[in-house]
């Protein structure tokens, strides 16, 4: 028997993301009547202060009514449908929010950036744990949730390696029914993860099992480097690495 618990494994994954530059957040800390309230309610999945920080932060050329105007249009979306709405919220992450600027009397168009990709440092990155979610007829609380410039980009759900009934597939499952019971967090998706501490998995919101696959490489040479029983933290490491996070999200999501 392991060990090792779900917890263990969640605070061993929250270590490895901090010393990949991640700031490390506990979700009931920012909850609403939180120490550190960021969260009017338990049905908002953005961190709008930290987002319209960080797009003014990257975006200064910007006028701030505009940016507010963007940072809207992001949070709220307009398209049905939660594949739709992931794929036009892609769109934005990846070419900007397009805006209209009035200079010398002409309009000009502009696109606001949500992430600076030529910048590793001058984005936001948190890695937050416990973050309680309300969906239109139940909560749930992801285990951990990566976060870029306050938005919920990629979600990792682990399972107790000592129970032999919650494997990796039992984290799959879990995330499938997040999907149904809190599909706004969903709408900002880019990256899951599961795992059960040993094996790990990383796939797209649209992946079924066989898509789901182990990324197996920290440096993009050396296969399995902790060794075949290390899955989780060599994903971390890989997978999460922040310059290479922001090249996979920019250049290596496809749509159908």
């Amino acid at each position: 028997m392991s060990l090792i618990d779900e917890n263990m494994a969640e605070q061993a994954a929250l270590d490895w993301f901090e010393e990949l530059g991640y700031h490390r957040v506990f979700g009931p800390d920012i909850a609403p009547q939180g120490p550190q309230q960021e969260r009017e309610n338990y049905k908002v999945v953005v961190l709008a202060d930290r987002l319209l920080t960080a797009m003014t932060r990257i975006n200064p050329h910007i006028p701030a009514t505009l940016l507010e105007d963007a940072a809207r249009q992001v949070i709220h979306g307009n398209a049905a449908g939660l594949m739709q709405a992931n794929r036009q919220f892609h769109r934005w992450l990846t070419d900007g929010v397009p805006v209209e600027i009035n200079r010398d009397g002409e309009t000009l168009g502009d696109r606001v950036k949500l992430i600076d990709f030529g910048n590793v440092d001058n984005n936001e990155w948190v890695a937050i744990n416990q973050f309680s979610i309300e969906g239109p007829k139940h909560t749930r609380r992801p285990d951990i949730v990566i976060f870029i410039n306050g938005l919920p980009l990629a979600v990792i759900e682990l399972k107790n390696p000592a129970d032999e009934n919650a494997d990796i597939w039992a984290a799959f499952n879990q995330l499938q029914t997040y999907k149904e019971d809190i599909p706004d967090l969903f709408v900002f998706n880019e990256v899951l993860g599961i795992s059960d501490y040993t094996l790990a998995r990383i796939g797209s919101l649209s992946a079924d099992q066989e898509r789901f696959n182990a990324w197996r490489t920290i440096d993009g040479e050396k296969l399995d480097p902790l060794g075949e029983l290390q899955q989780l933290e060599t994903a971390i490491r890989g997978m999460f690495r922040r310059d290479l996070l922001l090249e996979y999200l920019r250049h290596f999501i496809l749509f159908e």
